[in-house]
């Protein structure tokens, strides 16, 4: 695999300077399709297909020219076979992929390849490119070893919450089950906004104009994958070690083990799941509880029954949906309630042990 640079970021996106972000963001510089361009004889060249462009290519650009061999590569689009025979990388075009040669073409006959892992999504050139580069961009953004199993899960945690949409979008592949209609357009993703770089049919399309939309295109997708990226190491993997500790620790408050204890409030839904099954969590967890960071007072929340649903696996108990304070004590029988919500999804208590208490009391009741 191929190194990244290590030293601080450049400005084409505007980053940040914050001091744990290591990779340099790269120029999106665009090349002469003509073999005979003047351009020094050791500048790479990455090609690319030109005419409209997709979220794949130009994130999959992107994402080589993070590599230090490609850094100052420039991009040249083209659909002359002779050409981008000669180039040093060849994305989404060209119908060969061979990752030696660095092809990474995903259109031909017979292409089936992806990400592995579990995953089943048909890979894109962005996916390609991600298969066989995240793990260095991620190691050096991390400064940690490739082998590190942290710099694993942000791999995977970062195909499965990013690249893999770019690579189900791009090679038609539906979200869920087309049977009916859906009740509403989404235009806001990711791949819409790219494609909205491209010339309108109205405009006076010129070679010059098409490279400086899909230099636009490139640093609109890069600047996301890289928000992504630093997402998931500042958050959603310390978040994750903590939903994990609190697991662990769970059958020490009670003894089924089906109320967690976070430690430390964090974002838990988009981790519970997949740890559950990683640990073999038997019987369920029915509940969280946390403390409220503002009111410093303590919630008890029922676990959905899956990530992005509203339903609950076990609802806070009917009798206590929509009551407040002294007359939702009397009703529970535990002093300090606060409230339940009239869904029963959430509620809460003025103390530690008086929310634990709900919440062994609801597992009590059917």
């Amino acid at each position: 695999m191929l190194s990244i640079r290590s030293k601080g970021i450049g400005n084409l996106l505007g980053a940040s300077s914050a001091a744990f972000l290591r990779l340099q963001v790269p120029y999106a510089t665009m090349g002469d399709e003509s073999p005979s361009s003047k351009r020094p004889k050791f500048t790479p060249q990455i090609g690319t297909h030109n005419g409209t462009f997709h979220c794949d290519e130009a994130l999959a650009c992107f994402l080589l020219k993070l590599s230090t061999r490609f850094r100052d590569a420039l991009i040249v689009r083209t659909r002359d076979a002779k050409v981008l025979e000669s180039l040093d990388a060849v994305l989404d075009v060209g119908g060969i992929y061979d990752h030696e040669r660095l092809r990474f073409d995903h259109h031909q006959k017979g292409f089936d390849t992806n990400f592995g892992f579990g995953f089943c999504t048909k890979l894109s050139s962005a996916g390609l490119v991600y298969k066989h580069f995240g793990l260095d961009i991620i190691s050096k953004e991390m400064d940690l070893e490739l082998e590190h199993p942290d710099v694993q899960r942000i791999y995977k945690a970062v195909y499965k919450h990013f690249v893999e949409a770019i690579d189900a979008i791009d090679n038609g592949v539906n979200q869920y089950n087309t049977d009916k209609m859906p009740r509403y357009v989404d235009n806001t993703n990711l791949s819409a906004r790219v494609g909205k770089l491209n010339s309108d049919w109205t405009e006076v399309i010129s070679p010059e104009k098409e490279d400086a939309n899909f230099r636009n295109a490139m640093e609109l997708a890069g600047q996301e994958f890289l928000d992504s990226l630093r997402y998931h190491i500042r958050s959603w993997l310390p978040a994750r070690n903590i939903v994990l500790s609190s697991i662990m620790k769970s059958k020490e408050l009670e003894q089924s083990g089906q109320i967690m204890v976070l430690e430390k409030y964090c974002p838990w839904k988009e981790h519970i799941y997949d740890l559950e099954i990683e640990l073999n969590v038997d019987p369920s967890i029915k509940y969280v509880v946390y403390q409220d960071g503002t009111s410093l007072r303590w919630r008890i929340q029922a676990v959905p029954e899956a990530l992005g649903r509203f339903q609950s696996r076990r609802p806070l108990p009917l009798a206590w949906r929509g009551l407040m304070d002294q007359q939702l004590s009397d009703v529970v029988g535990i002093e300090g309630c606060v409230f339940v919500h009239s869904s029963g999804f959430i509620g809460g208590n003025n103390s530690f042990e008086g929310v634990l208490a709900m919440g062994k009391k609801a597992l009590e009741m059917s």
